[in-house]
């Protein structure tokens, strides 16, 4: 693909790496050590780098006991640009959490990534640390953590990185993160994370995260759901804008 081309299919595709591998529709998590799961299919309206539609489709599923938690999920997304071709994007994560003491927790994870229209061929990360409950109650939940990650980037096109042409990418980050769940009602829930990643590799350079969403329960199973997500890449790539935004709203089905 030349240059020329790849640019504005890049700024195409922004909006789409603005959605986290974690989706804001919450799963219902209980220590009973059964398996749950979570379907949203979703609509989203972006403004940034590019203006577009977009449609998510996603998929959740944990298993929880009072010590550990599994979690897996995985994405597909459609976007229509008003000035680009349809883009897609496929993702697939999964976590595991054990709680060294009552309030100390373990945790490493796995990210996959194939995003062509941003030029990734394929992304693999894994990180590990340690958090912290700070409150642990049945209506409110807030998490502190910190760790260590590494990433590898294979690239569709060869990209410039640190002054080279080069076809892939690997760097080490760290995380800090907090992240809290709130039930405000019976039927309402909000949640919140806030992540900042500073890389290693390049001093000065890093990532910052924020989503925060909330679920209303129609039914026993069904739920609608509006997120807002905010990206910011101190050094996203020419022709790319540090910032964007994503506001997405969907409807959820559970099996509980």
């Amino acid at each position: 693909m030349p240059p020329t081309r790849l640019l504005p299919r890049l700024a195409a595709a922004t909006c789409l790496a603005a959605i986290p591998l974690a989706s804001f529709a919450q799963v219902t998590v209980k220590d009973d050590g059964q398996w749950r799961a979570l379907f949203t299919a979703g609509a989203s309206v972006s403004s940034g780098n590019s203006d577009s539609t977009t449609v998510n489709l996603s998929g959740d599923v944990v298993k929880a006991t009072k010590i550990d938690k599994l979690t897996f999920n995985g994405r597909a997304l459609y976007v229509k640009n008003d000035d680009a071709d349809s883009e897609q994007r496929y993702a697939f994560g999964t976590r595991y959490q054990r709680d060294v003491t009552e309030r100390v927790f373990g945790f490493g994870q796995f990210d996959a990534l194939k995003d062509e229209p941003a030029n990734l061929s394929s992304r693999y990360s894994v990180g590990a640390g340690a958090g912290y409950h700070v409150i642990k109650r049945d209506d409110v939940t807030w998490d502190v953590s910190t760790g260590l990650g590494f990433t590898q980037e294979r690239y569709v096109v060869p990209a410039l990185q640190d002054g080279v042409l080069r076809s892939k990418y690997s760097n080490t980050e760290l995380l800090f993160a907090e992240e809290s769940n709130h039930k405000i009602s019976d039927n309402t829930t909000l949640k919140q994370r806030l992540a900042y990643l500073p890389d290693l590799r390049n001093s000065g350079e890093y990532r910052a995260t924020f989503d925060g969403g909330i679920s209303v329960a129609m039914t026993q199973r069904f739920s609608l759901t509006a997120t807002i997500q905010h990206r910011y890449d101190s050094n996203p790539g020419d022709g790319l804008k540090k910032n964007d935004t994503l506001f997405v709203t969907g409807v959820s089905y559970r099996i509980d």
